[in-house]
This record gives structure tokens, sequence and C-alpha cells, in this order.
């Protein structure tokens, strides 16, 4: 049993598809088997030319996204596949609909119990060996829902599916299976004739070759001799160490006429150049075929390097000014060092802003200044301060 998730913008054109005869008229007997509510609530009525009815269900599945607003999600349709083996048994609406609750509440879209606080979805069913479940990603309460990793979820509850119903097990997620051909490439394919993707190409004529070699200068020469187009990835730190491969075939190219690359790693996770390493010399991944050295160390001895010949560059550039450390103070008891006044400059004239000198509107003295105030000598530390200076006089006018 097999989940694929898909994304989409709107769920009204999403429903009549899955309610539809299908594309080969291969839909029979659409309905629901699951919920947010009671299937027989949710299901659309018929009308009276034969065709359903998704007035009401749309908008109730519409109503928490648009409560959003520009808060909502430009696509907001979580769509859900699931698909049974073809040697499985025939499952029951009510087995399919508790794989669909049960995918609802890993998730995290619709656990259990929280039916009017989570997301709004339903299960529709229209073939014997496949469900489609359809949800907004809005709750009811006011926020949009997290499906981080929601693929993964998907894969647990269908491991789970198969043990409880006795189906055909499959491998769990744990990325480490060969990645299959998209749709564009299978459509690809077929337009240029070919009977297999480019990426399943690769991949056994890559396996091969890996399976009879003992080198990696064998590996590369052989794959150039099979016909294959060869990539070499260099480090950017260590130019003449390699870190990587990709492989092409010569007639499948891009929109702009290059070949189209597939990295090792991205045929399958035992495909990429330390795996292949690690396979042929019986060392850790990671670390060269005959190298002395580790990754830890070479990478020690760069920085190293990097770090000596920064040093010199900046010596040669400017000698950096010599630090002179003050001698250290006996111990004992020490004086308080004077501090001037924030007020007062470098040249001993206090800065202190002159305010006017009281007076009656009108007199002589009125808007003229008062004279500085005279400094004071510091009394904790004698003659590390300016010595006072007499205060100015000022001849009062007749």
């Amino acid at each position: 049993m097999i989940g694929k998730v898909l994304r989409g913008r709107s769920v009204a054109g999403l429903l009549y598809y899955l309610f539809g005869p299908g594309r080969r008229e291969e839909h029979t007997d659409p309905h629901l088997v699951a919920g947010w509510r009671y299937p027989a609530e949710l299901e659309p009525p018929l009308r009276a030319d034969g065709h359903r009815d998704f007035r009401r269900l749309n908008g109730l599945l519409n109503q928490p996204h648009a409560a959003l607003g520009p808060r909502g999600f430009a696509q907001p349709v979580w769509h859900c596949v699931v698909r049974a083996a073809p040697g499985d048994r025939m499952l029951s609406d009510s087995e399919w609909g508790r794989l669909a609750r049960d995918i609802m509440h890993r998730t995290g879209l619709a656990p259990h119990g929280q039916d009017d606080e989570a997301v709004r979805w339903v299960a529709v069913r229209h073939a014997s060996d496949h469900i489609h479940v359809v949800a907004m990603l809005a709750r009811q309460d006011g926020t949009r829902p997290r499906h981080w990793n929601d693929f993964y979820r998907v894969r647990e509850a269908c491991q789970a599916a198969e043990e409880r119903h006795g189906l055909r097990r499959t491998a769990p997620a744990d990325r480490t299976a060969g990645r299959r051909p998209t749709r564009a490439e299978q459509e690809k394919a077929r337009r240029h004739g070919r009977s297999e993707a480019p990426r399943i190409t690769l991949r056994r004529a890559v396996c091969t070759v890996a399976a009879g070699t003992a080198s990696e200068e064998e590996f590369f020469a052989r794959l150039r001799s099979a016909g294959v187009l060869v990539r070499v990835r260099y480090s950017s730190r260590d130019p003449g160490q390699v870190t990587g491969y990709a492989v092409a075939l010569a007639g499948d190219t891009a929109g702009a006429g290059g070949p189209v690359w597939y990295g090792g790693g991205k045929l399958a996770a035992d495909l990429s150049l330390p795996k292949l390493r690690a396979r042929w010399h019986g060392a850790p991944a990671g670390s060269g075929p005959a190298d002395p050295l580790t990754a830890a160390e070479r990478n020690a001895i760069w920085q190293h390097a990097a770090r000596a010949a920064e040093h010199a560059g900046t010596r040669s550039v400017a000698a950096p000014p010599l630090i002179r450390v003050p001698p250290a103070m006996p111990p004992g008891p020490h004086p308080t060092p004077c501090t001037p006044p924030p007020t007062c400059s470098a040249a001993g004239s206090c800065a202190r802003r002159r305010t006017p000198t009281p007076g009656p509107p009108g007199s002589p003295t009125a808007g003229r200044h008062a004279p500085p105030r005279p400094e004071r000598a510091c009394a904790k530390r004698p003659g590390c301060c300016p010595a006072p200076r007499s205060p100015a006089r000022t001849t009062p006018l007749p």
C-alpha cells in the first residue's frame, strides 16, 4: 500500500473529478467513506438530471479557509491518494475509512477528538483498490495547520494498515530506496519512443558497472566505454580531490540543449561516490581510496594553511602596533584617581553654559552673562588638577 500527497488550489474542481466518470470511465460508484462528520451527512445529493450537487459540500470545506482571509495558503487543497497492491484483498468501506482517519491523525491535520477544531476533510472511494483523501489546510478554530513531513506520516499509516489487514508489506520511508521517475520524465520518454525513463536506464548501467569494478578509475572508464556520459565533480577546497560524479545519456537533452545530468546519489543511495569507495576499499564512507589521511586531518591541514597565508598577507601590508602593558602597581591602598569634570575641556577652561544674570527688565544688567565659576582643586590627590583661578572682576555700570 502506497500513498502520495498532492497540493491544489480549487477543491470544487477536484470533487467534480472524483465523483465524475474519470478520464477513461474508470470511476465506478463514487461515494464518501469518511470525513470530519458522518459521511451520510456530507454525501453530495443527486439532482433531477442525475448529476451531483456539490454546492453544500464545497461551501462547508471552503468556509474555514475563507475565514482566514489573507493568512491562508496559496494552495489550500491537501490531496492524498492511497492505493493497495494489485494482489491484496478488497478492503471494505469501514476499513478504508479507518485508514483515512489514521492518516489525518498521524499527519496532525485532524487528530482524534478534534473534529470541531481541526481541518475539514472527506475521503472519496470510486474504485476497489484506492481512495482519495481531500482536506482544506485551514483549521476551524481560525489557525493554519502544520503539515510538516506529511508524506512520511502517510507512509507510517500505510504500514500500520498493512500489518492490521494482512496486506503486502512495503519498505519504510527511510530515504534509502532509489527515486522513481517523475511523471514528466515518463511522458518525455514516451514522446521520444523510449521503453523506460533515462533515470532507470542510468541506474541499471551504473549498478552493473559498479558491481564489476574494483577501483574508481576503472569505474569511470567502463562507464564511458558503455556509452554513458560522465561528469566528475571536484572539491572547492582541494581542486585535486574528486568528491562526486554525475551521469547522463547521449540522447537525453534538456530544453537548453545540454544533457540531463543525474548524480549518483540521486539514482540510488548506495551509488554515491563515498558509498562506492567504501565498497571497493572497505574504508569508511567519505575517505579517499588510497589517502593516508582522514577527512578531519585533511580539513585541519587546509585550515592551518589558510590561516598562515592570511597572517602572512596581513603582516606584509602593515605591521601591527606594539601594545605596551603598564607595570603592575604594588599591593596596598591607592589614592582614588582624580577625574576632571565632564564639562571641562582639555585646556582647563570651563565649558559650562553661562546663564543670564537676574535683573529687572530694562535694567543695564539685563541680558548680561554671569562670570564663569571658579575651578576647584582636587582635594583627594594634590597636583592632578590645575590650580584654581581667581574669579573675574566685574565693574558695575553706573
